[in-house]
């Protein structure tokens, strides 16, 4: 039933009401319509510890820092993850790069400890970008990143939504709100 339905969103702003919230929302917007419940990491607020290739996750499933467990906890019990962030450099902002860096655990968790796969539920997942440029770069440098992530996590990347130009100011804001909210019509309909 779609009302205990969850999605979690690893949420990479420092700007919690600008433009990657409102790209965010946008999507959002038919999901909580179906009676999806949304959990939200505020990578900035949860202050992950960076990964420091310690190894610890190679001896025995977990991580040397607690302060994951958490959030491990929510991707299990997630029926889809979003990824929403602005670009930084190219990229995710570190906050948000932590969080991504301490999936290493799943890694390890595969191929160091054989669980096959680390997580066993599956899930999709959209990644929302925003960025003040307009170049394609970025979104593949961030695409990767995820789908490398994402392949010891048994997580799938099904879609992207991007409001590029936010230098500019709200010049694409409609094109980008509508293309971000047909996205989660289109994920929705698979389902």
């Amino acid at each position: 039933m779609a009302a205990s339905k969850k999605i979690l969103v690893l949420f990479g702003s420092p700007h919690g009401a600008g433009y990657t919230r409102q790209l965010l929302d946008s999507f959002l917007a038919p999901f909580l319509e179906q009676g999806w419940q949304v959990g939200t990491v505020d990578a900035y607020a949860a202050k992950i510890k960076p990964c420091t290739g310690c190894g610890a996750c190679g001896k025995k499933e977990g991580c040397a820092f607690p302060d994951f467990d958490p959030i491990d906890r929510a991707i299990r019990e997630s029926d889809f993850l979003v990824v929403a962030s602005p670009v930084y450099n190219d990229s995710f902002p570190a906050p948000l790069k932590a969080i991504l860096d301490r999936t290493q655990r799943y890694f390890e968790a595969r191929f160091s400890l054989n669980r096959r796969p680390p997580i066993k539920k599956h899930r999709d997942a959209a990644l929302l970008l925003t960025m003040g440029a307009e170049e394609e770069f970025p979104i593949e440098v961030t695409v990767h990143q995820l789908r490398r992530a994402f392949s010891v996590m048994n997580t799938a990347l099904v879609g992207c939504a991007v409001w590029p130009g936010t230098n500019l100011g709200d010049g694409r804001r409609r094109e980008s709100m509508e293309k971000a909210s047909a996205l989660a019509l289109d994920i929705l309909s698979k389902m």
